[in-house]
């Protein structure tokens, strides 16, 4: 069982994850689980298959799913407006001028501060979709501050896009719409405020849609609850060798996961995925995946880059 988890994993490293989890990697990872929930051996064999299910998406998919994102949830809805309230039209030169009027009025914002990935994302979503820099503002420069109050920096802007790399909880959603677009709304009520993000999980969704002022919610890839590792639908475990416990697995990551992470042993909001991309790998993944702090005794497979190390 073991070597045909390892064979997997050398082919999934050769052709998705660039490379990143060769043999000295992957061992130094399984270095970790030291029997302390069950045999040395039975944790690694564990531990080897969640590694053989997680999901990495490199630059090149990166890149393609930003391609779909701005299709599927921008370009193809607002040109699918314009032909209705031009009785199905297909003409191509008056639906390609509409549309540059409406992309004309249209901004696209990061969601985190410069240094995060949802703003990160941005430098690769204008390249892929050939868009204008100047369509692409932080959100700060929404507004402007004058001796009588808060005004919109630019009247003429009819559409704020908020673009995300991965979306777990729906949290940093919440927080934008009730420090940015309820201060929107009440400058500008008809404005058009719209959240696309590559990955979300169907609670953050559902969270989102209910509970803020965004106009629009979307995804390129819809993680439903059998995307939970652990959960009681999980797509991980529902054909597996008898030597493969779901219940041994999740006792070993929570074991180890309450040592890294108290708060968060399974992930953040307990979304326990195991899901990763190029430019890092998300809060709401396994630790044990991903934990890599100054000092710890911990081996980290795919890297995270936290938004805050204390030093």
């Amino acid at each position: 069982m073991s070597d045909e988890l390892t064979a997997k994993i050398k082919v999934l490293n050769e052709r998705i994850w660039e490379d990143r989890a060769r043999l000295p990697v992957i061992d130094a990872w399984l270095s970790n689980f030291t029997g302390q929930i069950a045999t040395e051996g039975i944790e690694r064999l564990h531990a080897l298959h969640i590694l053989a299910h997680f999901m990495y998406f490199g630059s090149r998919e990166t890149r393609a799913l930003l391609r779909s994102l701005y299709r599927e949830a921008y370009r193809y809805p607002i040109i699918e407006r314009i032909r209705k309230a031009n009785s199905d039209s297909l003409d191509r030169a008056l639906i390609s001028a509409r549309f540059a009027m409406e992309l004309r009025e249209t901004r696209f914002l990061g969601i985190g501060n410069p240094a995060e990935s949802g703003t990160h994302l941005l430098y690769y979503f204008r390249q892929e979709n050939g868009l204008p820099k100047d369509l692409f503002i932080n959100p700060h420069e929404i507004f402007s501050r004058t001796a009588t109050g808060t005004i919109l920096r630019a009247p003429t802007v009819r559409h704020y896009v908020f673009i995300d790399d991965m979306c777990g909880s729906g949290h940093q959603a919440q927080e934008y719409s009730k420090e940015i677009i309820a201060e929107l709304k009440r400058l500008a009520p008809t404005a058009h405020a719209a959240y696309y993000v590559l990955f979300a999980t169907s609670h953050a969704l559902a969270t989102i849609r209910a509970n803020t002022l965004f106009d629009d919610v979307n995804c390129v890839f819809d993680l439903d609850p059998s995307f939970q590792c652990f959960g009681g639908t999980s797509r991980y475990f529902s054909t597996t060798d008898h030597e493969i416990s779901k219940d041994t697995a999740r006792e070993m990551s929570l074991h180890y996961g309450h040592k890294l992470c108290p708060d968060h042993p399974l992930g953040y909001a307990d979304c326990q995925l195991l899901l990763g991309f190029h430019h890092n790998t998300p809060d709401n993944t396994l630790p044990i995946i991903w934990f890599d702090e100054p000092g710890a005794q911990w081996h980290a497979m795919f890297k995270r880059y936290p938004k805050l190390t204390i030093w």
